[in-house]
């Protein structure tokens, strides 16, 4: 690897979350975030470093009070870890919270940082193909894309419009779990 190239890594949180859980990882271990940042970028300078999260609004019931201070609590992990958070929103519905707007969040900055050449490459660790329009223009700019995902349930569309492919397994993901040494 090139150790001048710059890299941005930009995560969809909610993405990353489900796939850890059906990999049996429990949501409340601390994940080593700096640590997973250095081995995704491989020597590599990283620019920006950004977790993508829709924002909970505690409302009075008990759930929304519970997820909005689960949620502080990991800004205060990924802050301390030197990544910084976009917010979508999330909206309740039933009882049952949908995450809005992270997906465009996450297109707009692929699209700036390639208009802009803020970065050589973007490692996108998410396997949502509604990204697929987006990194089309990334690479499109002469960008390189990396696609990050997880072995159990790979996206195959983002394979396919990815330069890069990175399928993690549970013992790439065992090493950045705080308590597991």
């Amino acid at each position: 690897m090139n150790k001048s190239e710059r890299v941005a890594i930009l995560v969809d949180g909610s993405n990353m979350y489900h796939y850890l859980k059906g990999l049996g990882y429990e949501p409340k271990i601390q994940f080593e975030y700096k640590k997973f940042g250095d081995w995704l970028a491989g020597g590599r300078q990283i620019i920006s470093a950004t977790y993508y999260i829709g924002k909970i609004r505690a409302d009075h019931s008990e759930q929304s009070q519970r997820l909005r201070a689960n949620q502080q609590r990991l800004m205060a992990w990924l802050a301390q870890c030197g990544w910084d958070m976009e917010f979508g929103h999330m909206l309740k519905n039933k009882s049952v919270f949908h995450e809005k707007g992270v997906d465009v969040h996450i297109a707009a900055d692929l699209l700036r940082g390639a208009y802009k050449n803020f970065y050589d490459t973007a490692i996108l660790v998410s396997s949502d193909t509604d990204l697929i329009p987006a990194i089309q223009y990334v690479r499109e700019e002469g960008k390189k894309l990396e696609y990050v995902g997880f072995n159990h349930q790979p996206s195959y569309g983002l394979i396919k419009y990815s330069d890069v492919r990175t399928l993690l397994k549970r013992a790439d993901i065992d090493q950045f779990q705080l308590n597991s040494h």
